[in-house]
């Protein structure tokens, strides 16, 4: 779920907030030297029960070597209302070797409630996200603004059976090697309880461009093992790269 939380909100920055007819990005996955997975996501526009909605499909799958040994292929997916970026209906599809979870979620948003089919109906906070929705949903309300200016932001989640409060906080400005040339970039990081995986609560940083485009460009996980790096491989709207080095 960490590694979730971080993909997901390097793909909301990346996209455009009202979503072009369709978007792809594409991130590669490196165990120290290793390269070892792969994470995609697209957004477009769709109906669903005849309204308008924006539909986020991202999957997240291993490669090479790694695959060999822990074969993953999780696929995430969140229709949200394009008013208020809330979700309407996410589904969370897990494969990770032996190990399968299927369910589909219907978000009541006027009543405070959802409907899952693993647990059926639960009482729920005023404006619950799932794990993708939360991130789109952040950066439509202005949130990131806030935390750049010291707030840190507290959003409650709907995952797996389980409610809970994500907490995002600026850690600051450093300057990076990138693909596509140095960057300096705001330094950003989802808060999570210290675990029998990460090192710290504040072991997954995420770097976005300190530019108007905003492009969250890498991530690294420090990892009780070692880390963990995600690097943007490709960004494009309609098959066209959207990654330059004016950016």
């Amino acid at each position: 779920m960490r590694i979730l939380l971080v993909l997901c909100l390097l793909f909301a920055f990346a996209f455009q907030m009202n979503a072009q007819p369709l978007e792809e990005i594409e991130y590669i996955l490196r165990f120290g030297f290793i390269k070892g997975g792969k994470a995609t996501l697209t957004a477009e526009r769709e109906k669903l029960n005849k309204n308008q909605v924006i539909h986020y499909r991202m999957r997240g799958r291993t490669t090479g070597l790694v695959d060999k040994f822990f074969e993953v292929n999780d696929v995430y997916e969140s229709w949200v209302d394009p008013r208020t970026f809330l979700p309407v209906k996410s589904v969370r599809n897990v494969k990770e070797k032996k190990y399968r979870f299927y369910d589909e979620i219907t978000y009541d948003q006027k009543h405070d409630s959802i409907f899952s089919l693993k647990s059926g109906r639960i009482k729920v906070p005023n404006n619950v996200n799932d794990l993708v929705s939360v991130f789109f949903y952040i950066r439509q309300n202005k949130y990131f603004e806030d935390m750049l200016a010291g707030k840190t932001i507290e959003i409650p989640i709907y995952h797996g059976d389980e409610l809970f409060v994500m907490h995002l906080q600026y850690l600051g400005i450093e300057t990076i090697d990138t693909k596509i040339g140095k960057k300096e970039c705001y330094v950003v990081t989802p808060q999570v309880p210290k675990g029998q995986l990460l090192k710290g609560s504040d072991s997954l940083k995420i770097y976005i461009t300190k530019d108007q485009f905003r492009l969250p460009i890498f991530a690294e996980f420090e990892l009780v093992l070692g880390s963990l790096k995600c690097e943007l491989n490709a960004y494009k709207i309609n098959g066209i790269s959207q990654m330059t080095q004016e950016q």
